[in-house]
């Protein structure tokens, strides 16, 4: 993953005070990838941030230096995932890059985790 600062990224303003609230009430996945692996920079200089409002969404955890987007999906159904690809081509239109985990996969295997991250922010580096 190349690194590359995103320009200046549009974001619903009304959507500001549910992205604090969400940050103060964390699901349990998103407290364990947040502490286990984003917060203590394990990807060196990366600075990722919670819950911020992009576009008309609010994405998990976004990292500008490498345009990246983290999401932590919960239970899968027909309507969430339609509009989980939805929101996905819409980051993407943005030049940015969404990669996905799920609860159980955060919560079970953080390692697998970590090492998913590592190989895919490496790869595309050079």
């Amino acid at each position: 993953m190349k690194e590359k600062t995103a320009k200046y990224l549009p974001y619903n303003k009304t959507l500001t005070e549910l992205a604090r609230k969400n940050r103060q009430n964390p699901s349990k996945a998103e407290i364990r990838i947040w502490n286990e692996i984003l917060r203590r920079r394990k990807f060196s200089q990366h600075k990722f941030l919670r819950q911020k409002p992009i576009a008309g969404y609010i994405v998990d955890f976004y990292c500008s230096e490498l345009c990246l987007v983290i999401e932590i999906d919960g239970d899968s159904h027909a309507e969430t995932f339609e509009y989980d690809i939805e929101r996905t081509k819409v980051l993407n239109a943005l030049g940015l890059t969404v990669i996905r985990y799920t609860n159980n996969e955060v919560l079970e295997n953080i390692e697998g985790v970590y090492e998913d991250l590592l190989r895919q922010i490496q790869g595309g580096q050079g």
